[in-house]
């Protein structure tokens, strides 16, 4: 007959990875607060086509083609959301998968990233990221 202890044992991992899976699912971000015609107002993260870095600001691009300055770095961003539905394509960008139309292989094991938005950049994923982006846009 097993003690209390080694009963509790055996249910303590099971528990402490549904724990954890819980705080980590509370802490992404659902929404990013932004000041637009004097009016401050929330973005939902679903409504968000990507993230990019320019000199004065970080910008939020929404699938709406709206786009706005936000007070966080893209590290800190990149900290808030869900890695599943964002990734870090290179310095000055990061993509929701929902934005992503399709993929290429360009000169040099790299791959250029075509968005269901316009963007300004040609956006390549380098080939040391290559098998990260491919896995994270197989996984979902």
């Amino acid at each position: 007959m097993k003690t209390e202890t080694e009963q509790n044992g055996s249910d303590l991992p099971a528990l402490t990875g549904d724990l954890l899976l819980k705080l980590m699912q509370a802490t992404d971000k659902k929404s990013f607060l932004v000041f637009s015609q004097n009016k401050y107002f929330t973005v939902p993260v679903e409504k968000i086509a990507f993230f990019r870095v320019q000199p004065e600001c970080s910008v939020m691009c929404c699938f709406d083609n709206q786009e706005y300055c936000i007070n966080y770095s893209l590290e800190q961003i990149q900290s808030l959301i869900s890695g599943k539905q964002f990734f870090r394509l290179n310095r000055q960008y990061l993509l929701n998968f929902h934005a992503v139309k399709e993929v290429e292989p360009f000169y040099g094991r790299k791959l250029i990233v075509n968005l269901n938005v316009p963007v300004s950049d040609v956006l390549l994923v380098s080939k040391d990221r290559v098998i990260d982006f491919l896995t994270w846009m197989d996984n979902r």
